[in-house]
């Protein structure tokens, strides 16, 4: 790990990203929600600005400890759905499976922040042995989804070993890596990291990434090593106020991914997870802007806005509809009204 790393609060306040005199304050909020802000990261942040978008992700604040009524810290129902050590089986075809609960840098919005970066760092390998049981014995398993924590921090021999297991698994057909890492800690995603991805099943890595100054030169190279080796890149982008809660900014994500052949997957809308609030929008606030970006980006650019529903009923889309049903046509068909992306209503029958 690198020294530059910043893991504590006073190495918060030696780079100038905190006052001094507010590190007691942030103690409390570091004791209980892990910090870790890498290099690549800190490099990025401007302390003269107080409303650095980078820093609003990954400075921890007072605001953290202040916990609303309908925040929780299992937002999504993971809980419920944990049918062996380190996985969750919420939908028939594909299961998560948790290697590690540690991360390379630490979300101060992360839904699962009561669990990452503390207790038991990886899983045991009697653990493990359950896990790919539980996998084997369910052939309806198409999907298996690396999360965590970040499955990157393993070492690439853990993570060979974890995708060899795997691979003995005929059923399995796909196996998705989510990951902040390509982006956070680029160099950590060297060329051998991309080609021990290349398996019988296909590979699919999904980086995290919420603004577009994330997408340095060393993080489109991270990139481009796992795009040439083979292995499809998507996106997933959280919807944050104060960090990327404007059609400008989204739109010149999504365009940057696009250039990077990535393909942006899911905007997610924020998870209640405590501590959280000051990152709030509304879904109404989140439409208007998947409304905007409808006319102004290339459809390739166009992520699915989704919500987790809480406690753990699954993932559904919540983007603007632009057709709405008007009545009866001639033969039994339905008389719509269609929205153009200029907000223009066309009459339709079908």
């Amino acid at each position: 790990m690198s020294a530059r790393d910043l893991r504590t609060v006073d190495d918060l306040v030696a780079a100038g990203l905190v006052a001094p005199e507010a590190a007691p304050g942030l103690a409390r909020v570091v004791d209980r929600f892990a910090l870790t802000v890498t290099a690549d990261m800190a490099a990025l942040i401007d302390p003269a600005d107080p409303a650095d978008p980078i820093a609003a992700q990954f400075v921890p604040s007072p605001e953290e400890l202040v916990t609303r009524p309908d925040e929780t810290p299992d937002p999504i129902g993971d809980d419920p759905h944990e049918v062996a050590p380190g996985v969750t089986h919420r939908y028939p075809d594909r299961v998560l499976l948790k290697p590690t609960h540690l991360c390379r840098i630490y979300c101060r919005f992360c839904f699962r922040r009561d669990r990452v970066g503390d207790g038991e760092a990886n899983l045991s390998e009697a653990d493990l042995d359950a896990a790919m049981a539980y996998v084997a014995a369910h052939p309806d398993v198409f999907e298996v989804i690396l999360t965590g924590g970040d499955p990157l921090v393993l070492s690439d021999r853990r993570l060979g070993l974890i995708l060899d297991r795997l691979e003995a698994i005929p059923h399995v057909e796909v196996v998705r890596i989510h990951s902040r890492v390509p982006v956070v800690d680029p160099e950590r995603v060297s060329a051998a990291t991309a080609a021990l991805l290349r398996r019988r099943f296909a590979t699919w890595m999904v980086i995290h990434v919420d603004h577009p100054r994330e997408l340095t030169e060393r993080a489109a190279a991270a990139i481009g090593r796992l795009v040439d080796a083979g292995v499809p890149v998507l996106s997933q982008t959280t919807l944050l106020a104060g960090v990327n809660a404007d059609a400008e900014t989204l739109e010149a994500l999504f365009r940057r991914l696009v250039t990077l052949r990535v393909k942006p997957y899911y905007l997610h809308h924020l998870d209640r997870a405590e501590g959280t609030a000051r990152y709030r929008t509304t879904v109404e606030e989140g439409r208007g802007l998947m409304r905007r970006l409808r006319g102004r980006l290339t459809g390739i650019a166009q992520p699915t806005y989704v919500l987790d529903i809480p406690g753990g009923a699954g993932k559904v889309p919540i983007g603007p509809d632009p057709l709405t049903e008007v009545g009866e046509g001639e033969g039994g068909t339905r008389r719509w009204s269609v929205e153009d992306p200029n907000g223009t209503r066309h009459d339709w029958e079908g």
